[in-house]
Parts: structure tokens; C-alpha cells; sequence
């Protein structure tokens, strides 16, 4: 099958282009919208999106994503191959957090005009480049036929946790609608220092966390910070927004202790 996931929203013809192209090359397609709206050019947010739903597709699913403010600019076209799955898009960090959840096997760029629409536009590569990528991948076609091996991905900030000393420094990556903070640093990066305590530094306030399950393990409106339902930590406020309480926003740095 084949997921999309894009900032187009449903009001203009831009994602039925996408499966109108996908259904030509391979009418027997399964296409699986996972989200089209992701707030415009906010590559973290797709980024996360993407992450969090990719993990609960079967092994062979071609991911398609397209949040892509660069599009037509000398930014690559590229498709990831993973352990389970492969994705594709444009090299700008959208696709890498979802990848490395699932390890990396290759990349490679999206050179080969045999697999491309035969007229290219210069702002819709995801009709033109990666809707026929993700098609002809999905009929057989083997990763290693659409061009040359990369090894050199655009890696953003928030696809990567620091470590320094005890502590691990990485950054919010999504506030979802109740409000709680939900960073980039997950359950692989603290199952390696166990603790039930963790101090958060966020915004020049620093908090000493009970580091939970669920967020019922506080009173109400006390904070919290757990590994949530998508494998990240989030700091949380039960049954309040923690984000709206200590002003924070997706970017914000973020530095975790156990202690």
C-alpha cells in the first residue's frame, strides 16, 4: 500500500492529482491518506506526523510525503529504503525522522526520468516526481533503479538528541490539542539511563518530574513527564495544558536528566 502525507488540505485538486497519477501507473494501488493537513511548509510537524503513524503500517508500505517548500530549488528528490518500509520525498528532513525509527538499509536520489511523469513542473514534484516514484516502487520496481546511491541525508535539528554528560538536549517537536509537550528525544534514548525522576530545563525554568506511565500519576493539574503513545517523551500537565503554562512552542530546546 501507499500512505500520503502533505500540507495540500483537500480544498484544491492537489492530492487527487497525486492519485490520479498513482492509480494510472498502478490501478491496483491501496492508497491510505495519512494526514493533508499539516500546517504550510511546517516540515517538524510532517515529520512528526509521519513518525508517529508510520510505525503501525505493515512491513513493504511505501510512504509518500511531500511537505516541500523548496520545491523546483536544487533541494533533492529522494526515496529512503528501511528495514520495514520505504519512503519518499524531498531531502529536506521530512522524511528521516520515520526512517531512522525504522534503520536505515539505503537512500537514493531520484534521478531516473523513466520514472517520472514525462512533463516535470517546477512547483509540483509531488505529482510529477514522487507520485510515479511511489507508483512504479509499489508495481516491483527495485529502490536501486531510480538512481544513485546517497549517503549524505539533510539531517535538521529536530531529528537529532544530544548527549552531553548525563543529560540529553533536544527540542519540542509537536504540542498536540491538549496541550502537552512533546519532544524529539525517544524511549531508545532514555530506556539507557532508567530513572523515576527526571529534571527538565524548559524556557530558564527548571523542574524536578516524576518520570510516569500515564498521566494520572499526578494530581490534576501537576506535571509529568512520560514516554507517550508514540514512543517520545512528553512533559504533560494532567488534565490542564502544560504548553500554555510555561509558554512553549515546537523549536524550543530542551534539556532532560535522570536523576
Amino acid at each position: 500500500m501507499i500512505t500520503l502525507t502533505s500540507d495540500f488540505g483537500l480544498k484544491d485538486p492537489y492530492v487527487a492529482e497525486m492519485k490520479g497519477v498513482i492509480l494510472t501507473i498502478d490501478p491496483k494501488a491501496k492508497l491510505i491518506d495519512i494526514s493533508h493537513e499539516v500546517e504550510k511548509f511546517n516540515i517538524r510537524m510532517a515529520a512528526f506526523t509521519l513518525a508517529s503513524a508510520a510505525t503501525y503500517f505493515p512491513e513493504g508500505t511505501i510512504h509518500l510525503a511531500v511537505v516541500d517548500p523548496g520545491v523546483g530549488t536544487e533541494r533533492r528528490a529522494i526515496l529512503i529504503q528501511t528495514e520495514k518500509s520505504i519512503f519518499v520525498g524531498p531531502d529536506n528532513g521530512i522524511l528521516i525522522l520515520a526512517a531512522q525509527n525504522q534503520g536505515i538499509k539505503h537512500a537514493y536520489r531520484l534521478t531516473n526520468q523513466a520514472f517520472m511523469l514525462p512533463k516535470i513542473s517546477g512547483t509540483f514534484h509531488g505529482r510529477d516526481v514522487f507520485a510515479p516514484a511511489a507508483a512504479h516502487l509499489d508495481k516491483g520496481t527495485a529502490p536501486d533503479k531510480f538512481g544513485p546511491e546517497i549517503n549524505d541525508l539533510i539531517k535538521p535539528e529536530f531529528a537529532a538528541v544530544k548527549k552531553t554528560g548525563g543529560s540529553l538536549i533536544g527540542e519540542i517537536m509537536h504540542i498536540d490539542s491538549f496541550g502537552n509537550i512533546i519532544t524529539n528525544i525517544n524511549e531508545k534514548d532514555l530506556i539507557r539511563n532508567p530513572a523515576e525522576k527526571v529534571n527538565v530545563d524548559l524556557h530558564g525554568e527548571s523542574l524536578k518530574l516524576t518520570f510516569g506511565k500515564t498521566y494520572g500519576q499526578t494530581k490534576p493539574k501537576e506535571p509529568i513527564a512520560l514516554i507517550g503513545s508514540h514512543g517520545f517523551l512528553e512533559i504533560a500537565l494532567n488534565q490542564s495544558n502544560v504548553a500554555e503554562k510555561f509558554q512553549a512552542k515546537p523549536g524550543d530546546k530542551i534539556v532532560v536528566t535522570p536523576v
